[in-house]
C-alpha cells in the first residue's frame, strides 16, 4: 500500500450505528398523494405547529403533480409548444403593418444610396 492514503478498516459511510449514538430523530408524519397515473408517494413531514404541508407534490415515479385527493388528483400542467421570434412578432403585428414598415425600412435605406430598389 504504498503512496496511499486509506486509513485500514474504515469505508465510505461507515459511521455511528443507530439512535443512540447519533440521537433522537424528529417526531415525523406522512402525508399521502396520489399523481393522475394512480401511484402514491408519502412524503414525511417534521411534526410541530409551524409545518405546513404542501397541496402539491411532484410524484418520483412519473413528475406528474400529485394531491391528497386520491379521486381528484391535480390536472398536469398545461405546457405551450415553443414559439419562434418571428411567431411572438406575428402576434403583435398584422400583415399590414409588417408590409409598411418594411417599405418604411426600404425606403430610408434607398436614401442613403444602400440598395438599388426593385430591378436594380
Amino acid at each position: 500500500m504504498v503512496g496511499t492514503n486509506a486509513i485500514r478498516g474504515s469505508r465510505v459511510g461507515s459511521g455511528p450505528m443507530g439512535e443512540s449514538e447519533r440521537g433522537e430523530s424528529a417526531p415525523r408524519f406522512f402525508v399521502s398523494y396520489w399523481c393522475g397515473n394512480g401511484h402514491e408517494t408519502r412524503p414525511s413531514f417534521a411534526s410541530g405547529d409551524e409545518v405546513e404541508v404542501p397541496e402539491v407534490w411532484d410524484c418520483p415515479t412519473c413528475g406528474m403533480p400529485a394531491g391528497q385527493d386520491r379521486d381528484n388528483p391535480p390536472r398536469p400542467p398545461r405546457t405551450e409548444p415553443y414559439k419562434t421570434h418571428l411567431a411572438y412578432v406575428k402576434e403583435r403585428r398584422s400583415d399590414t403593418d409588417g408590409a409598411a414598415l418594411l417599405d418604411e425600412a426600404l425606403d430610408a435605406m434607398r436614401a442613403r444610396g444602400i440598395g438599388g430598389g426593385p430591378g436594380a
